[in-house]
């Protein structure tokens, strides 16, 4: 049914959750998890002018994402799950909705931090727009559905 999972991951404690429904997934499917972190070209801090200043933030976000990829491949250690990391820049609902694609993709499995209101109006959601945009199923969970 599934060959491969896409986990994007943040770094959150609702990835992080979202990173353990997917292994199970992949576990119970035979698939490989495909984990990816976007960092997020959209926002400000990147567009800055000098290019000095940019490639240093840029090598943060990317130590950042080095960070939120390594718990899931952690988390994959003693199963026979193959897990493929990957850092992409852009959009991160663009670049996710481009991956399912670009990676033949069955599933998404992806965090949410459930947010309503004004906060949701505002911010808008990634997990939302993915859901709007994926051509293959997208599971969302957050780090309160995995407390037993």
């Amino acid at each position: 049914m599934y060959d491969r999972i896409l986990v994007p991951t943040d770094g959150s404690d609702h990835a992080l959750a979202a990173a353990k429904h997917a292994l199970e997934l992949a576990t119970t499917y035979d698939a490989e998890l495909y984990a990816l972190y976007v960092v997020d070209t959209g926002t400000s801090w990147l567009r800055l002018s000098r290019t000095d200043i940019q490639e240093t933030l840029r090598g943060l976000a990317e130590d950042a994402g080095g960070q939120a990829l390594s718990p899931i491949e952690a988390l994959a250690e003693n199963t026979p799950v193959t897990v493929v990391k990957e850092l992409r820049e852009g959009t991160p609902h663009e670049v996710i909705v481009a991956a399912v694609t670009d990676e033949d993709v069955d599933l998404v499995v992806m965090g949410t931090h459930g947010r309503d209101g004004i906060r949701h109006r505002l911010l808008g959601s990634v997990a939302e727009r993915v859901v709007r945009g994926s051509d293959v199923p997208v599971m969302t969970v957050t780090a309160e559905e995995t407390e037993d």
